[in-house]
């Protein structure tokens, strides 16, 4: 019997344990920190083994293959000792994959995953396709495929779940943009983000569609980097991607005006309608693979017309939180990166409270110093130590407060904020040094918002 060795108890980790279970394999759930009770709930109740707080290296380095956290580093010792022993490392997206009749349309980039995917999924619902939403948002890939496999994914993918993907086929990918972002993670090399990124097309052929946004920096370069064989195929130590000869859609920001006739108050800013337009195309790409008539066709286009029209947004994403007093207060604790506040901040039409700030992931702030002058009446910084963020913006003479708390935070925005201005919360940074998850950041800051 084959041992599958799955490290993270969440919800990818139990979802991988629940299917492979289901699949004769010997399964053994390790975590190094503590497990939610509803995950050892679902553990228990398939009698899969677990342990938290610690690993047990004999159970994982007797195992066939290992399923992985995306948030556990290579750099990790149990990681670093299955490197040295050759087992195969996968994420849970390349293990899901192997049980599931789905096909899958899947979408990364550095900035606008997760609304390009929720509108992808809510047109596909729409459709009444039987659909499901997974990877780096909603349920499960594996659990679903588990329990209730679909005829379709949307999958939001990270850079972190891609690097150990390896024989993961997308039959629709996108590729929104690649901006610098983890690079912490990356040895603080853009390049090796940026072959992480390009794996999204591996394994793609002819009758395939990738999707991208050809005025990207990277992305046209790096395809022509890959033709012919370029890239070797990938090992755990190996993030270049295996080229893959996919149907290639690009769109370019000309385009955009094709988006004007949806109008949707929800997705305000340019960026969102390159992510239209990338959910436009990945749904007709999605409708040529169906066993379906002209007239369908047409009628679908309709239904794709109206969806993009209606879509609610994303929460934690240019979220309309509450308008007072003529000041109007936006949630964009999704906004984990600076080209993610760049956008944002592009989006504002009023003069503009920015709160910024959080766990460093070795950005360069000073690429948006030239719109922060533009559009920010004052500046709030949120986080454990704002040093590097005073260096970054102290220079620009706007009033800037100091805070270390979410309640300390709005309590400053109070104090600056003027009828007429915005309230952004697009913090440019990963939330962990003051809260759970960026979830967590954008609730406080809703709770605190609202409570006035």
């Amino acid at each position: 019997m084959k041992k599958l060795a799955i490290l993270g108890a969440g919800e990818s980790g139990v979802g991988t344990a629940i299917l492979a279970q289901k699949q004769g394999y010997d399964v053994f759930v390790s975590d190094m920190g503590s497990i939610k009770a509803k995950y050892k709930k679902s553990l228990d109740e398939n009698n899969i083994r677990w342990e938290e707080n610690h690993h047990t290296e004999s159970e994982i380095l007797s195992a066939t293959e290992v399923v992985k956290s995306p948030g556990i580093p290579d750099s990790a010792p149990i990681i670093q000792a299955l490197i040295k022993k050759d087992t195969p490392i996968l994420a849970e997206l390349e293990f899901a994959q192997r049980y599931s009749k789905g096909k899958t349309i899947c979408i990364t980039g550095s900035n606008g995953k997760t609304t390009t995917t929720s509108l992808i999924y809510y047109i596909m619902k729409k459709w009444g396709v039987d659909v499901g939403l997974a990877g780096n948002i909603g349920r499960s890939y594996a659990l679903q495929v588990a329990t209730n496999d679909h005829d379709w994914y949307v999958l939001e993918i990270s850079s972190f779940q891609l690097d150990n993907m390896f024989e993961f086929h997308a039959d629709v990918s996108i590729l929104m943009n690649i901006t610098p972002d983890h690079l912490d993670r990356y040895d603080f090399k853009m390049q090796n983000y940026v072959d992480s990124k390009m794996r999204i097309i591996q394994n793609q052929g002819p009758k395939d569609s990738f999707i991208y946004w050809s005025d990207d920096e990277y992305i046209d370069k790096e395809l022509l980097k890959r033709q012919d064989g370029y890239a070797p195929k990938p090992t755990p130590s190996s993030r270049n991607a295996v080229m893959g000869y996919p149907t290639l859609q690009p769109f370019s920001d000309e385009d955009l005006s094709a988006m004007s006739e949806f109008p949707n108050p929800l997705l305000p800013g340019k960026h969102n309608l390159r992510n239209m337009m990338a959910a436009y195309y990945a749904t007709l790409a999605a409708m040529a693979k169906m066993d379906i008539s002209t007239g369908q066709k047409e009628k679908l286009k309709e239904k794709l017309a109206q969806c993009l029209k209606d879509f609610p947004g994303v929460e934690h994403r240019l979220e309309r939180v509450m308008e007072k007093d003529d000041i109007l207060w936006i949630n964009d604790s999704k906004a984990t990166n600076v080209d993610a506040c760049n956008v944002a901040l592009e989006a504002m039409s009023r003069p503009t409270i920015l709160i910024v700030g959080g766990k460093d992931k070795g950005n360069d702030y000073s690429t948006i110093a030239g719109i922060v002058k533009e559009k920010c009446c004052a500046l709030v910084f949120l986080g454990v130590d704002n040093s590097k963020l005073h260096t970054a913006f102290d220079s620009l003479g706007l009033p800037i407060a100091d805070t270390h708390s979410m309640k300390e935070c709005v309590e400053a925005c109070r104090k600056f904020a003027k009828k007429g201005c915005t309230v952004l919360l697009s913090p440019c940074c990963a939330s962990f040094d003051l809260f759970k998850n960026m979830e967590d950041r954008g609730e406080q800051f809703k709770t605190l918002v609202k409570q006035a």
